[in-house]
């Protein structure tokens, strides 16, 4: 009796290791679920959306201008920040107001990429904290799980996503018609 019930406990423990390493390699490597918050992706990402970071796109550095990617905040390691990918290295960027008569420049220097949030008035971003390395990359967006209007979107570049609505029994697709 008390062999059969260790052998269980055992065997219990054995598949929750086991499940739980599957699970780890899973959100490492392939990608995790993020409830993004906060003003600065609006309106492509807005407050409680949850989106799929894939990492395969870090790990064969494959991140491009335009992409959207979580990544580690430079000042706090606790805490990732949703940004676009608006230079890589060696690409030379304005870091004047649009507003400003003399404009002023910087490059990216070897290994970073410059981010920076859709809302320009309402973001932190690399205008504020320089360059970001490219190791804090986390994962690249690839899928807008859920938003307020429970729609589900696919985005191939972001800029131009494929729209799927949540129906009673099954899903409609639809390309939208972003410009």
């Amino acid at each position: 009796m008390l062999r059969r019930m260790l052998g269980k406990t055992l065997g219990f423990v054995g598949y929750t290791i086991q499940y739980g390493c599957i699970a780890h390699c899973a959100f490492e490597y392939i990608g995790e679920f993020v409830v993004c918050s906060g003003p600065s992706m609006e309106p492509t990402i807005v407050n409680h959306d949850v989106v799929f970071s894939e990492r395969m796109s870090r790990h064969l550095c494959r991140i491009e201008k335009g992409d959207i990617v979580i990544a580690k905040s430079p000042f706090d390691p606790n805490m990732n920040i949703c940004k676009r990918v608006i230079g890589m290295e060696g690409d030379k960027i304005c870091t004047s107001a649009p507003s400003d008569l003399f404009k002023t420049h910087t490059y990216v220097p070897k290994g970073h990429v410059w981010l920076e949030g859709d809302n320009l008035k309402n973001s932190s971003d690399s205008r504020s904290y320089g360059p970001v390395p490219y190791a804090l990359i986390r994962g690249r967006v690839c899928l807008k799980v859920i938003n307020r209007n429970f729609s589900f979107f696919i985005f191939a570049k972001l800029d131009k996503p494929v729209w799927f609505k949540s129906l009673l029994h099954g899903f409609e697709l639809w390309s939208s018609a972003c410009a």
